[in-house]
């Protein structure tokens, strides 16, 4: 063993683990330590390259001595914070966990999709359906905004509009899809409008309570998909609805239009029908045009083709979906409904069982087969 050598050495591994990072004391530890270990390895098994061979030794003694002291004081941590004894406090963090992941470091698409991910509990799929885009290119968002966040301090919340947005896209995931979600986020909404006077959250609020007056309706006993025309509208919550008809009232009286309100108006006009022949498609489309005009959004541009054919007809309806791109979620499904109201039912079978193998979900893909197999039995007489 030449201990002549491993004296040479030591100052300058000593330089390079205290250029890496390590401070001085615990630098000076970690070398100690790789120089014991290459006393005793050495005589049998000579390195190479003796410089090297201390380097990566004594930072591989650094690392795991810093890991060590982390867990230690991590641990004497939880102890400190350990509650004492008795009855716990009744606090719930969950709303301020969403403004706290709406970091102002993050876009705002990316903010939401983050948000929910850790803490309304989407997958990425669900996320990437509800955005529109494919699942691959949501998680590489995902990533992204967790990168961004890893290093930054959580001490400046998000703001209303970008919560508000978390808060709608979770509702509606707990509406329509497989993971019931909506009375939380029902709930997080009442806490948001009692903590701030906003109009937003209060149309938000409102367009929640209108749609999840209908739920009770919108399957029927054997778990499938009964649409909006179809439910028996006796099922659906009065109270609900006369509570949401409320709240968006007060807050169109403020004269502080958004989309929320805007949504909510048009769910009010639906509640408000006795019977599904009764609606006021006319105002609906009105609505939607300013909702158009405040979003333009394509979904919602969808939506309108379908009001347009209720109040001017199929053929109207038609036309102002062509306009749309024929790739957009539920643009075959709309088609396939115009068409059929327009006595196309030829065509609009063909596209019910085009829209059933695009649906997003098992009950809407029933729906849309079934549709379609009515419409083939009826011409098959």
């Amino acid at each position: 063993m030449n201990e002549a050598l491993l004296r040479s050495l030591t100052p300058s591994v000593l330089g390079i683990l205290v250029r890496r990072g390590a401070d001085f004391a615990a630098a000076e530890d970690a070398v100690q330590d790789a120089l014991v270990e290459a006393i005793r390895v050495w005589p049998a098994d000579p390195p190479r390259d003796a410089k090297g061979w201390l380097v990566t030794v004594a930072w591989r003694k650094f690392l795991d001595q810093t890991r060590s002291d982390s867990a230690r004081r991590r641990r004497e941590d939880l102890v400190d914070e350990e509650p004492p004894p008795g009855p716990t406090p009744d606090v719930d963090d969950t709303l301020q966990l969403y403004f706290l992941c709406t970091h102002p470091s993050l876009t705002p698409s990316s903010a939401v999709a983050l948000t929910l991910r850790a803490v309304g509990g989407l997958t990425t799929r669900q996320i990437a359906q509800a955005y529109l885009v494919p699942e691959a290119t949501m998680a590489q968002r995902i990533s992204r905004a967790k990168r961004t966040v890893s290093g930054v301090r959580f001490d400046q919340p998000g703001d209303v509009a970008t919560v508000l947005r978390v808060l709608y896209l979770v509702f509606n995931e707990g509406y329509s899809g497989d993971v019931d979600l909506a009375a939380e986020a029902i709930r997080l909404t009442r806490q948001l409008a009692a903590a701030i006077d906003h109009p937003e959250v209060a149309g938000l609020l409102a367009l929640m309570l209108l749609h999840h007056a209908r739920r009770a309706g919108r399957t029927a006993p054997d778990g499938s998909l009964v649409p909006l025309a179809e439910q028996d509208r006796r099922r659906w919550d009065t109270a609900s609805i006369a509570e949401g008809v409320g709240i968006l009232q007060a807050a169109l009286a403020r004269d502080r239009l958004g989309e929320f309100q805007v949504q909510a108006a048009i769910a009010a006009l639906h509640a408000d029908a006795p019977t599904a022949e009764e609606t006021d498609w006319v105002q609906i489309v009105e609505w939607y045009d300013e909702l158009t005009r405040l979003t333009d959004s394509p979904v919602v541009r969808l939506n309108r083709a379908v009001a347009v054919g209720e109040a001017d007809g199929p053929r109207a309806g038609l036309a102002a979906l062509a306009e749309l791109d024929d790739s957009l979620p539920r643009h075959t499904a709309v088609a396939a409904y115009l068409h059929e109201r327009d006595g196309d039912l030829e065509a609009a079978a063909r596209l019910y069982a085009e829209a059933a193998h695009k649906a997003p979900n098992l009950a809407e893909r029933h729906y849309l087969t079934r549709q379609a197999a009515r419409l083939n039995a009826g011409r098959g007489r």
